[in-house]
């Protein structure tokens, strides 16, 4: 199993929680994002830098994700990628995506993409705050602890 981090997006408090857990559970971590990264220094922590673009890291991150393996994202369409392969996405605010909620997921962000394009200031999402930050590292240890050794 690996973690795949869409990390051009990725709160930097959220990056600190998967840091800690991939040193604490010995698993390999990588984090995808179009510019340079700074992390700690770990053999169980990896950078990938991609090409500056549209969806670059997003479909970098489909095409290496195996079935079983862990995407950190609050991209819809890359989770629904990830989901389609076998793995598991989980947001920044711990909200596992599944087979059940990706495609209601997909159809509002299609329909507030929809609204935007129309002019219709539909606002963005909260700022992420503790019980967020909580929920994520909640969600993140569940997961960790009954992964298959």
């Amino acid at each position: 199993m690996h973690i795949w981090v869409d990390a051009d997006a990725c709160p930097g408090v959220i990056k600190e929680i998967l840091y800690r857990a991939a040193e604490r559970v010995r698993l390999p971590m990588t984090l995808v994002a179009n510019q340079a990264l700074r992390t700690p220094p770990s053999r169980f922590i990896a950078t990938l830098q991609v090409p500056r673009g549209f969806d670059v890291a997003d479909d970098e991150i489909a095409r290496r994700v195996t079935p079983g393996d862990l995407v950190i994202t609050a991209d819809i369409p890359l989770a629904a990628q990830v989901i389609e392969r076998g793995g598991h996405a989980l947001n920044p605010r711990g909200e596992f995506y599944t087979p059940d909620n990706i495609r209601e997921r997909l159809a509002l962000r299609n329909f507030m993409d929809e609204m935007r394009g129309s002019g219709i200031d539909t606002g963005g999402p909260p700022p992420l705050n503790q019980s967020d930050r909580q929920a994520f590292a909640n969600q993140l240890d569940r997961f960790l602890a009954g992964r298959p050794q």
